[in-house]
């Protein structure tokens, strides 16, 4: 048996789904003193959690909605975030342009930002400024100056490796007892007498069939909660999930490009659109649009791209931005509510506990809605939740000031100069090991002392060594080699994606784990496929139907293939 933590006594919770809800529910759970097990039928953060603008942020266009409660609630845990993973997530300034084509005049704007200061008292971040037209055009040299105004500059989160900060969370889950379980499909809950009884899944990578039993089971699968109900001998359930996909391009450095955020309106149908500086390059994005299928199948159709770049091109005349300049893509579906006749942008955000004891199953709770900046919120919420329905006293919540594992050393600067003393590595692999790690980058270090050939490059544009590469499966929670080079050393996301350097990564995590040659063959084939999610649009391909052929951009005619997102 492979899964022999999964099965046995009862825990008195299990959780399914990985993202960034699921891990913050059982590092939350496990913390407060509960028997806690995650299922997930793929790896941490491989679902929407990773595909969103990485951005934590009060969420501003809420106000529009009159949502003042989430926009409080995102900015205290934005700030909170500045706090406990200030190694990951820090601020950042965002421009909103004032054009006169614009259908949010500069007042509203400007007494939203108003509304946004004042909620977010004791930020640490600046208030925001008014920029006429001349400082705001010197501020973004390549703007458009045609109907320029002036600008609002305010400041937000950044996370730009959110895949770090799920791996902590599961890491300080599972330091605290938490089992958990990737790969893992939930099939079906398993009823008796009208309540749940816990779960029945499959192993993915050994086929491997199996129970693990609770009297409550919480379903945070984002866009995927309804099919983990869909099973037979499953009442029927409300649809839950109303997600929208939302994609993103990126691009490096262009003519006219901002240093800052911009957050701008559309000059040709009003919507919002972003271009962020990320990782040295820049993330565009993001679309909005009803997605029905598979939330696995989401990608970037041509018809989002050429929209996208057409209005940076109409942002930045000297941009000239073509689908050749796309390095790669990026679709996720986000889990929202299922809100019919509503428009995309008009559906609530906010999270809902769904108690599915008035269709026939007590002791199961979907968790609909949410939103990567306040997880630990709508965690709390969760545990809460769960101690009222045990009919327990709810401990005080730990994670309102618990760091993150990496987030134990404050002087970031310090801990680099300590590292680089203490060890022969060059400055730029202790540079990455803090940027990603952290106060953890300690331990890979220590890796290295024990066994000086683990401070090899493995991949020399990114700078990976070959302790990241072991750290990763035996602390950091990975199984596959997808998992290590997509959501843990993050060279899927650098220049080349690691397919110069895939054959020795798996060479060394094959020699660790005592994988044979089939195993390692196919550990390769699988990341190549799994680039396919990256692909840059076909031209010819389909085009979703909330974007026509109207966007002004050039193409040129290719193919996305499996290696289509290892153009860098």
């Amino acid at each position: 048996m492979t899964r022999p933590e999964l099965t046995g006594a009862p825990f008195d919770v299990v959780v399914i789904g990985a993202g960034i809800n699921g891990l913050g529910i059982a590092q939350d759970a496990a913390l407060r003193g509960l028997r806690v097990a995650l299922l997930e039928q793929e790896d941490l953060c491989s679902g929407v959690s990773a595909w969103s603008g990485r951005l934590v942020h009060g969420g501003l266009r809420y106000l529009e909605q009159y949502d003042v409660r989430l926009v409080r609630e995102s900015l205290q845990e934005r700030e909170r975030l500045f706090t406990l993973a200030p190694h990951l997530c820090h601020p950042v300034p965002l421009m909103i342009p004032l054009f006169k084509h614009n259908r949010r005049p500069g007042w509203m704007v400007e007494l939203g930002m108003v509304a946004y200061d004042a909620l977010s008292v004791g930020k640490t971040p600046p208030m925001h400024r008014v920029l006429t037209k001349g400082r705001a055009a010197k501020r973004f040299t390549g703007i458009s100056h045609d109907g320029l105004q002036g600008a609002v500059v305010f400041y937000d989160g950044q996370l730009e490796l959110a895949e770090r900060l799920c791996v902590e969370l599961a890491v300080d889950a599972r330091t605290n007892g938490a089992v958990i379980a990737t790969h893992v499909r939930v099939d079906a809950p398993i009823l008796a007498d009208g309540r749940v009884r816990g779960v029945r899944w499959t192993d993915r990578l050994t086929g491997e069939t199996g129970e693990t039993h609770a009297d409550l089971v919480y379903n945070v699968a984002g866009p995927w909660i309804d099919r983990a109900l869909a099973a037979e001998g499953v009442p029927v359930q409300p649809r839950l999930n109303g997600g929208t996909k939302g994609s993103h391009l990126i691009v490096d450095p262009f003519p006219g490009a901002p240093t800052d955020v911009v957050y701008y309106e559309s000059r040709r149908d009003g919507r919002l659109v972003l271009i962020i500086p990320w990782m040295g390059r820049y993330l565009i994005g993001t679309t909005d649009i009803r997605f029905e299928d598979d939330p696995s199948t989401a990608r970037c159709d041509i018809g989002e791209a050429e929209y996208l770049l057409g209005e940076v091109n109409a942002l930045i005349p000297e941009a000239h931005l073509s689908l050749d300049d796309v390095l790669f893509t990026y679709s996720g579906v986000r889990p929202l509510p299922y809100v019919p006749d509503t428009a995309e942008s008009s559906v609530p955000r906010s999270h809902v506990l769904h108690d599915h004891a008035d269709t026939g199953i007590r002791g199961l709770v979907t968790v609909v809605g949410g939103k990567l900046t306040t997880y630990r919120q709508l965690a709390q919420d969760a545990v809460d939740d769960i101690f009222r329905r045990r009919e327990r006293p709810a401990p005080p919540c730990p994670t309102r000031r618990r760091l993150l594992p990496g987030a134990q050393v404050a002087d970031l600067a310090a801990l680099r100069r300590s590292l680089a003393a203490r060890s022969s590595l060059p400055a730029d692999v202790v540079d990455r090991l803090v940027r990603l790690y952290g106060s953890r980058a300690v331990q890979v270090v220590d890796l290295v002392g024990a066994d000086p050939a683990l401070a090899e490059v493995v991949d020399p544009r990114s700078r990976l060594i070959a302790a990241e590469l072991l750290f990763a499966v035996d602390t950091d929670l990975a199984c596959t080699l997808t998992d290590v080079l997509a959501r843990r050393v993050l060279v899927a996301f650098q220049p080349g994606h690691g397919l110069e350097s895939v054959d020795r990564a798996v060479q060394v995590l094959g020699d660790h784990l005592g994988w044979d040659e089939d195993r390692r063959r196919r550990e390769v084939d699988g990341y190549r496929t799994w680039l396919q999610v990256l692909a840059v649009p076909d031209p010819a391909g389909p085009r979703s139907e909330s974007f026509g052929a109207g966007a002004t951009v050039t193409t040129a005619a290719r193919s996305a293939t499996a290696a289509a997102g290892a153009r860098a």
